[in-house]
């Protein structure tokens, strides 16, 4: 099985989520969301769900799985290493953590930490 980024379209088209990590099978054809990532996945459905409208989503943007598998499939990058590209990530992070930790930006801080343990779970890192 091999790991690329979809689309995936769910609620009659109403929703399109961009750049979600799925397993693929070439022989049989099936594909299946990677485990890693289908809790915020699901979380994110729900909420959507609830708003009207059509919606597309940049799942990279939500998931640090997805950002970094975006990010090692970017033309640009090819050349770079995945560890390369996991430690460049983790270290942006927490320089921005210590940024929002000066700022007294809670919110943002804990956003921040959720991202470093979705990379801290994730079986890449």
């Amino acid at each position: 099985m091999s790991i690329g980024l979809r689309t995936v379209i769910f609620s009659n088209k109403k929703i399109k989520i961009e750049n979600v990590p799925v397993y693929s099978c070439p022989v049989c054809e099936r594909s299946e969301v990677l485990r890693d990532v289908k809790p915020e996945l699901c979380a994110l459905l729900e909420t959507s769900e609830a708003e009207p409208g059509r919606r597309e989503i940049l799942f990279q943007e939500i998931n640090e799985l997805a950002f970094l598998l975006h990010e090692a499939a970017r033309k640009e990058r090819a050349h770079v290493p995945v560890e390369k590209i996991v430690e460049e990530r983790v270290n942006d992070l927490l320089d921005m953590l210590l940024l929002a930790r000066s700022l007294g930006d809670d919110g943002w801080a804990g956003e921040l930490r959720l991202r470093l343990s979705q990379i801290a779970k994730c079986s890449i890192a």
